[in-house]
């Protein structure tokens, strides 16, 4: 009889989109849980150290081994993160700010683990895509999630021009990010490319003091002269 390794589990940690106090955002079942993992997969460690901190791990920072998944980590750094799980181990991920693996490079450690039977278990806590749609009043019935438009002008307002047709087209609410030093291009691109019907809502600082989210038409939009900055921000459509 060949007896199985025991693998630990892979739990998918949610973060505050801000640095805002991680109880008012984050469950308390989560908080507690990270009082327990000792090895932590990060977007950015230094982030997440902080978060640990202020969740109540200030002092046993030390005491925790982290290794990083950003968007320069290769397949092959991250198939070494398998024994990880070695004895096990149980391992936190945890991304820059929201949901792991959502728009997050750490997707490629949650394939990884079920390509090779590791248990997967995702927690609760904040998505600025689902808020942001929740507040948005646009179509929540039927909605899809685009990431990133392209960074040139041209191309990103082609990007927009396909998004809208395809809105129209299915009664689908369009949802995309954008870096923050690029909001106000694309803010400008948004309202010199779509049509003065279609809806816009602009979704800021989600769940910190700052919050702001407005739904108006693109007409109505270019009246207003809207500014977003570099906040972070979703952007939704519906044609």
């Amino acid at each position: 009889m060949i007896l199985r390794e025991e693998k630990g589990k892979l739990y998918l940690i949610p973060s505050p989109l801000g640095e805002n106090d991680p109880a008012e955002v984050i469950p308390a079942p989560v908080l507690s849980r990270l009082q327990q993992i000792k090895v932590y997969v990060a977007e950015e460690v230094r982030t997440v150290r902080r978060y640990l901190s202020r969740a109540g791990l200030k002092g046993h920072i030390e005491e925790l081994q982290f290794h990083t998944l950003n968007e320069h980590t290769t397949q092959q750094e991250v198939e070494s993160y398998l024994h990880l799980f070695d004895g096990g181990q149980d391992v936190g991920l945890i991304s820059e700010a929201g949901l792991p693996a959502v728009a997050d490079p750490g997707a490629a450690l949650v394939a990884l683990c079920q390509r090779h039977g590791i248990e997967v278990v995702p927690f609760v806590g904040p998505s600025s895509l689902m808020l942001a749609l929740m507040a948005s009043g646009l179509n929540g019935q039927c909605f899809s999630f685009r990431g990133y438009l392209p960074a040139k002008t041209e191309e990103r307002r082609s990007a927009l021009r396909g998004l809208e047709k395809r809105s129209a087209a299915e009664r689908e609410t369009e949802i995309f990010i954008e870096t923050p030093y690029r909001n106000d291009a694309m803010l400008a691109d948004l309202l010199s490319t779509l049509r003065d019907s279609t809806r816009l809502t602009l979704a800021a600082d989600i769940t910190l003091p700052t919050e702001w989210i407005r739904t108006h038409t693109v007409r109505e939009w270019k009246a207003l002269k809207p500014a977003v900055g570099k906040r972070p921000c979703v952007f939704l459509i519906l044609a």
